[in-house]
C-alpha cells in the first residue's frame, strides 16, 4: 500500500513563510492545463513542464521520404532510469535495466543514443553518474565496486574505488575531490580527482551516534558542505567537507517533513535541499534551516506524478531547452529533473518557476 501524507499537512504549512501550502498535484485551467505547485491563490513556485521516456520523445520528425529510404527509425526507451545528471545540453541516464549502460540525450542535436561499453570496460549495474567540467563521466556501478571513468567521446579512462567500497551507491565531483557514499561500509569515501587515490572516509562513529551513517544513497557537494541522504534512519545528514557532522534533517516517519525511503538529493543555489522519498513517491523541499518548504508529485495518476522515484537532479545551465513548456505568466529559473523506474513518464522535468516581472 502506498504511503499517503497525512491531511494535516495543509495545517501545518499555512504558517510556511516562503512556500506555502501544496496540493499534490493540480491542473490549473487558467493556465490551460498547467500543472503548478502550489494550487492558486498561493504564487506558483513549481511547474510541470514536461517528460522525457523514449527517443520518440527527443530525435527529430523523421519524413516520408527519408523513411523510405532508409526505413523507419525504431523507438529506442528508457526502461528502468536510476540516477540522471546533466551537461553542456546532455542528459545522462543511469539505466538498470539497458544491460550495463546509460541513455545519453543530446538534446542540442536531438539524438538518443544507447551507451553501453562492452569487454573489459562494460558496466554491470551502474546506480549513478556525475560529468565534471571537462566532460568526464563518473558511473558508479554498485555491481562492480567501483567508481568507472570514461572522456567525453566515451573512451575509458581508469576505474578506482574496489578496495574501499562494498556498495557504492552515488558519486559527485567538487574541487580536486571525488565523494562516493558505500551503503555497504554505512560511509562516505574521498577520492583525489587527479589521481583517483583514496584519501580518506567519514563518518569515523558507531551506531547510537548522530554522525552514524546506516545505508547512505545519495550524496550532494556543496561549496561547504556535503549532504547526504541516509535510507537506513531515514533522514539526510550534513557535514563538512572533512567530514565533521553538523546537523539532520527530517527523521523516519510518515508524516510531512519525515522519510521512509530516502533517495536522491539536491541543493539549489538558495541553499534549499530537494529530498526523493521512493515511498512517499515525491519530493520534498526544506530551506536551509531545515524546514520543510512544500512537496510535489505523488503516486502517479498522469502527468506531475511519480512512480518509484530514484533521483533529483537541479539544474540552471540548459534552459533554453525547456522553455517553451513554461507557462508565459512565469520565468524560468532552473531545472529539476527527477527519474521514475516505472509508468510511462521514466523523467519527469520540472522549473522553479517565479511570476513575470517579480523583483
Amino acid at each position: 500500500m502506498k504511503l499517503k501524507f497525512y491531511s494535516s499537512f495543509f495545517i501545518i504549512v499555512a504558517f510556511l513563510s516562503i512556500f506555502i501550502s501544496c496540493s499534490p498535484r493540480i491542473y490549473n485551467k487558467s493556465t490551460k492545463n498547467t500543472i503548478i505547485y502550489p494550487p492558486p491563490p498561493d504564487t506558483a513556485k513549481i511547474q510541470y513542464l514536461t517528460r522525457i521516456s523514449s527517443s520518440q520523445d527527443i530525435a527529430r520528425k523523421q519524413s516520408t521520404f527519408a523513411q523510405s529510404v532508409v526505413g523507419k527509425k525504431q523507438v529506442m526507451p528508457i526502461f528502468k532510469p536510476y540516477g540522471v545528471f546533466m551537461r553542456n545540453g546532455k542528459l545522462y541516464v543511469c539505466d538498470v535495466s539497458l544491460g550495463g549502460g546509460l541513455e545519453i540525450i543530446n538534446l542540442e542535436n536531438k539524438e538518443f543514443t544507447y551507451f553501453v561499453p562492452k569487454g573489459q570496460y562494460r558496466l554491470k549495474l551502474p546506480l549513478n553518474c556525475y560529468v565534471d567540467t571537462n566532460d568526464q563521466l563518473y558511473v558508479a556501478d554498485i555491481g562492480l565496486q567501483k567508481i568507472v571513468v570514461f572522456d567525453s567521446l566515451g573512451k575509458y579512462i581508469s576505474s578506482f574505488g574496489k578496495q574501499e567500497n562494498v556498495k557504492p551507491t552515488d558519486v559527485f565531483v567538487h574541487g580536486n575531490k571525488i565523494w562516493v557514499p558505500d551503503s555497504g561500509s554505512n560511509r562516505i569515501n574521498v577520492y583525489n580527482k587527479n589521481t583517483y587515490e583514496f584519501e580518506y572516509y567519514f563518518p569515523k562513529s558507531e551506531k547510537g551516534d548522530k554522525s552514524f551513517l546506516y545505508k547512505p544513497t545519495n550524496i550532494f557537494v556543496s561549496k561547504d558542505k556535503v549532504y547526504v541522504s541516509d535510507m537506513g534512519h531515514g533522514n539526510v545528514k550534513i557535514y563538512t567537507h572533512k567530514g565533521e557532522y553538523l546537523n539532520t534533517i527530517g527523521k523516519y516517519g510518515k508524516n510531512i517533513g519525515e522519510f521512509v525511503r530516502p533517495k536522491g538529493i539536491a541543493v539549489d543555489l538558495e541553499s534549499n535541499l530537494y529530498v526523493v522519498d521512493a515511498s512517499f513517491e515525491n519530493v520534498q523541499i526544506f530551506n536551509k534551516d531545515g524546514k520543510l518548504l512544500l512537496f510535489f508529485g505523488g503516486g502517479y495518476n498522469g502527468p506531475g506524478d511519480m512512480w518509484l522515484p530514484t533521483k533529483v537532479m537541479i539544474d540552471y545551465d540548459n534552459l533554453e531547452y525547456f522553455k517553451e513548456y513554461v507557462d508565459p505568466k512565469f520565468d524560468l529559473v532552473y531545472l529539476i529533473f527527477v527519474t521514475n523506474q516505472f509508468g510511462p513518464d521514466k523523467i519527469n522535468v520540472y522549473g522553479r518557476i517565479v511570476p513575470v516581472n517579480q523583483p
